[in-house]
This record gives C-alpha cells, structure tokens and sequence, in this order.
C-alpha cells in the first residue's frame, strides 16, 4: 500500500514531461503548415496586389486596356480615380481605375522585353561559361 502513492507520484512526473515534448511535437506541424501557407499563399499574393497597384498608377493617355468586364479600349483621359476609356469612334466610357485588369503591350515593349529576357539568358550562360574555364585553367596550372 505504501508503494501506490509513490507510483502516483511518478506517473505525475513522468506525464508532466512527456505532455511538454508532446506539446512541441504537435506544435511543429502547425509551424509548418503557417509557414507553408505564408510563401505559397500570401506572400506571391502581396506581390501580385502590389504589381496591380503599381500597373494602376502608371495608367497614361494612350495605353490600350482591359478592364474586368472584357471591355478593350484606349485610355483617352485620366483623372484621379477614374479613366476615361475610348472603345469606339463615338463611345467614351469612365471607369474607376480599379476596374482596369491589364495594359496591352505594343509590339515594341514585347519586342524590347524579349530582347531583356534573351540579354539575361545569355549573361547567366555567360557566367557559368566563364566559371567551368576559370576551373579549367585552374586545374591546367595544377598539373603542370
């Protein structure tokens, strides 16, 4: 009889201990999956949002739009939180910026934006060119 309260005593000790490494075991996952959720949801959604805005505040005189409703035109004005959109001849539209869902390039951004993307693509092959000589020579001088 007088072993039962020590074995209580244990066994209290032994689940204090065990429901702190618990604790962290369950803890982790959770951790994870935030941090999972964060730079696969809410990260490229902020920089997406914050692309938009940036998009919305270089609207110009001139650029050919689409708004959210399909709606394509060229902007003939703009004011402080409206454009006003030219889709035909005769017909002008006002819309709030917010409603413009993308510019249209000309053939000459698209053209120039290839040209940036070919420079680019070759200055990394350039580079990783570069590095396998320099470990040739490198290597070379070694032998001899």
């Amino acid at each position: 009889m007088s072993f039962v309260p020590f074995l209580q005593a244990a066994a209290g000790a032994a689940g204090s201990a065990s429901t702190s490494s618990s604790l962290i075991g369950t803890m982790v996952p959770f951790l994870l999956i935030i941090v999972i959720f964060y730079f696969f949801l809410i990260r490229p959604q902020n920089k997406k949002q914050k692309e938009t805005e940036k998009m919305l505040k270089a609207l110009k005189k001139g650029d050919k739009v689409i708004t959210i409703g399909g709606i394509h035109g060229t902007i003939s004005s703009v004011k402080d939180n409206t454009v006003i959109v030219k889709v035909d001849d005769d017909c002008k539209i006002e819309f709030n910026r917010s409603a413009i869902s993308s510019v249209e390039l000309s053939d000459a951004e698209k053209a120039k934006i290839a040209e940036d993307a070919a420079a680019k693509k070759a200055d990394k092959k350039g580079k990783k060119s570069s590095d396998s000589e320099e470990v040739k020579t490198e290597s070379t001088e070694e032998n001899k």
